[in-house]
């Protein structure tokens, strides 16, 4: 289940390759299929095939985009969550060994591409909200159980 949360951020950052997508990438793939058709013989045109899959994987992905900007709902950083886990907060852990695990509560969306970006929807995640510093953390996985606690907790405000 795909929790439909999303920072400002996040939200920006979906809409600017959607954007890039439609506004710039697509119309050059375009022009690229146009003038590979025009060649004649599309069977074995490696020109028109390639940019014609490429131009499907752009349809397919501004859909995407399109529909999943229309689900999301931006959660803004708000003062009365300050001192508390909550959605968009950078978190540090610590275990009894002293390892240390920093990481920020984002959406589904954007974790991809960030090592140091958890979604809302993973157990540690999950376990984290609405504790404070210094408050235990119990993560139960599939294959693990582990105990951290919260070395401190933060928020980014632009």
């Amino acid at each position: 289940m795909k929790t439909n949360l999303i920072t400002r951020e996040g939200f920006n950052k979906l809409q600017e390759e959607l954007d890039f997508l439609w506004r710039k990438e697509r119309p050059e793939v375009t022009k690229k299929v146009n003038w590979a058709a025009s060649l004649g013989d599309r069977s074995e045109n490696a020109d028109y095939q390639y940019n014609k899959k490429r131009l499907r994987e752009i349809d397919r992905r501004v859909r995407y985009l399109r529909k999943r900007l229309e689900e999301v709902r931006v959660v803004d950083y708000a003062p009365v969550q300050e001192g508390k886990v909550f959605f968009g907060a950078w978190v540090a852990l610590v275990d009894d060994d002293d390892e240390t695990l920093t990481f920020r509560i984002v959406g589904p969306d954007e974790i991809y591409e960030r090592k140091d970006y958890v979604s809302i929807d993973a157990p540690i995640a999950r376990a984290s909200l609405k504790k404070e510093p210094g408050d235990e953390v119990y993560v139960k996985t599939p294959v693990s159980e582990k105990t951290w606690y919260i070395e401190s907790v933060r928020y980014e405000t632009a």
